[in-house]
């Protein structure tokens, strides 16, 4: 088994592929993350302020979106890759209910967003905010922005996993 696992969600198919080229130039398992209720296009549409997703980006620091409960094990792995898309500068809410049921003590963690406008700084406060919030005892890794090869070959460097 490999000793790293990449945990992904997408909806339109743009981070499944970045976090398929890392899993693999990292010889490393993937596995997706399931809202309970998936989004529908319509839910995304970003210019509509009543969207599903608009709304949910809105809620305060706490907001959570449910997620499938089918996350695997992290008993064998040491290092964990969170990838998501960057819905208003910020994971999606689904992301800190991911975190929330992830048993990351003692593990490192890095994440990464993809986005072909915005930088990855508010979404780092996010996941370590999260990260505070569950007590937990982890490295966490800084996040990037991965809308590139290079980008993506840089940021696995920097790893060092």
């Amino acid at each position: 088994m490999a000793n790293t696992l990449v945990l992904y969600y997408s909806a339109t198919g743009t981070t499944k592929k970045v976090a398929e080229e890392i899993a693999q130039k990292l010889s490393a398992d993937i596995a997706e993350i399931h809202p309970v209720t998936p989004y529908s296009n319509e839910d995304l549409n970003w210019h509509d302020e009543s969207t599903r997703a608009t709304v949910e980006q809105k809620q305060e620091h706490d907001g959570r979106v449910p997620i499938k409960d089918d996350l695997p094990s992290l008993d064998n792995y040491d290092n964990v890759i969170i990838g998501h898309p960057i819905w208003w500068g910020i994971p999606p809410r689904l992301i800190a209910a991911t975190i929330d049921k992830l048993a990351l003590n003692g593990k490192t963690l890095a994440t990464f967003g993809t986005s072909s406008s915005t930088g990855y700084d508010r979404a780092q406060s996010n996941i370590e905010r999260t990260i505070k919030e569950n007590n937990y005892e982890v490295k966490l890794n800084r996040g990037d922005v991965l809308n590139s090869q290079s980008a993506i070959e840089n940021w696995l460097t920097s790893l060092n996993f």
